[in-house]
């Protein structure tokens, strides 16, 4: 009997094993888990849905950064990525984001499933009476993931508008009330930490291996959101 036929099929079956065990660790869970207390970790901040021309004078109150945590709730001095703003526009976005790419092991062209678990203090109690709507219940926290940068754009009306759909390219992760009820938090309103998780469908990969992360809040509160986001973890699931 000639043994090569033999020995191709054997060739051909350890080909096929490397491939499965490649392919196997390229399609592996990603997961992140981005503590603020060790700095921003390449998270940014920023604004939209707002007109730019009336922010003289610091009308809408914008600020984002590190900054150590409230102290009566951290006890020793705790950073954190701080954002706040005053919601004249009726429909302010304050956003964090973070770029992430195949040095993370993002896969080109793979599409993911996001799972978020989001940490912040809010000194938003619950069942409040506010301008618009609550400033608990009424401004909405949410979570996501694109394969393009979100970016605020100037448009013709003036308004600061993100160049994707903040609803349709993140998931809702729930309201900022802390469960203080409003009565008994009044009038001091202290922060407390809130827990949400939010799950994205899915977004594909560019062929660089470009993500965003995006965690987000769109008010109906007008009135001014102060956020202390302590930690935000991820997991990217292959699809």
């Amino acid at each position: 009997m000639n043994p090569i036929p033999n020995l191709s099929r054997a060739a051909v079956v350890l080909i096929a094993s490397v491939v499965f065990l490649i392919s196997g660790a390229s399609a592996q869970t990603l997961e992140f888990d981005y503590n603020f207390r060790n700095g921003a970790l390449g998270w940014t901040g920023d604004f939209a849905s707002y007109p730019p021309a009336t922010n003289t004078s610091g009308f809408y109150q914008l600020e984002s950064g590190i900054r150590f945590g409230p102290r009566k709730l951290t006890r020793v001095p705790t950073r954190t990525f701080y954002i706040q703003g005053a919601n004249h526009s009726a429909s302010l976005i304050m956003f964090l984001k973070r770029r992430l790419t195949a040095a993370d092991g993002i896969v080109a062209g793979r599409t993911y499933r996001a799972e978020f678990a989001v940490t912040a203090a809010s000194n938003a109690a619950t069942g409040c009476v506010g301008i618009g709507s609550p400033p608990g219940e009424g401004v909405h926290l949410r979570a996501g993931t694109t394969n393009v940068e979100p970016v605020p754009v100037l448009h013709q009306n003036g308004d600061l508008e993100l160049n994707i759909n903040f609803e349709t390219m993140t998931a809702e992760a729930g309201n900022i009330a802390n469960g203080l009820d409003c009565e008994i938090a009044y009038p001091h309103f202290p922060f407390v930490y809130i827990q949400r998780p939010a799950e994205y469908a899915t977004v594909t990969a560019t062929q660089n291996g470009d993500l965003w992360l995006l965690v987000g809040t769109r008010s109906g509160y007008e009135g001014f959101t102060p956020l202390y986001y302590q930690r935000i973890k991820v997991r990217l699931i292959p699809v």
